[in-house]
């Protein structure tokens, strides 16, 4: 950054910069986008998010993001409470939502676990997990994780400590997407594809 820039424009570029997706260049357009428009973005954005970082925490129940406790889903006596579908973060929860297919309950591990990273079942909601599996209301626990090796390693640990609580433990399905073709799906989703063929 130019030393004219001033120390207050480097400090919203390098905290811009932070941001998952955004990089140097990012940053720095992001940044000068927001300060050409301070009526119209820096100023609302500033308010919004001083009003999320006050109003928005985690659901003592799920772990979704909400300004209501306990969440609006959890609060929602329309969903099914038999059915319980874990995700990693909150955004896998957002994802979900937005298909709209699924109207049960959820929740959110905060992480995956990863030897590498040193992530180990006390640092997830796993014992939370466990308890609302165990309470005698679910019949179905729904893996709802990527489908990488931290994903994998995840769902396993999950599946080996639900089966003796009396639960159901599905995951979702992993193939061919809507409207995909095959020349362009990597081999792994191809091999999981035929691994999990059904009758046509």
């Amino acid at each position: 950054m130019a030393a004219s820039a001033g120390p207050e424009i480097e400090r919203l570029i390098a905290l811009l910069g932070k941001l998952p997706g955004l990089g140097p260049r990012s940053a720095r357009r992001a940044a000068l986008a927001l300060l050409k428009r301070k009526d119209q973005l820096l100023t609302p954005l500033t308010q919004a998010m001083a009003d999320a970082g006050a109003k928005v925490k985690a659901c003592s129940s799920c772990g979704a993001l909400d300004t209501s406790e306990p969440c609006s889903i959890c609060a929602d006596h329309s969903r099914d409470p038999a059915l319980l579908c874990v995700v990693e973060e909150v955004g896998g929860l957002w994802a979900l939502e937005r298909g709209g297919a699924f109207r049960g309950r959820y929740h959110v591990l905060g992480g995956l676990l990863s030897a590498l990273d040193g992530v180990g079942p006390e640092a997830l909601r796993i014992n939370e997990l466990l308890a609302r599996a165990g309470d005698g209301r679910v019949r179905e626990v729904i893996l709802a994780l990527p489908a990488t090796v931290d994903g994998q390693t995840t769902a396993h640990y999950l599946s080996e400590h639900l089966a003796g609580l009396g639960v159901q433990v599905t995951s979702l399905a992993r193939g061919v997407p809507v409207g995909g073709e095959l020349d362009w799906l990597d081999d792994g989703t191809i091999a999981t594809a035929l691994r999990a063929r059904r009758p046509a």
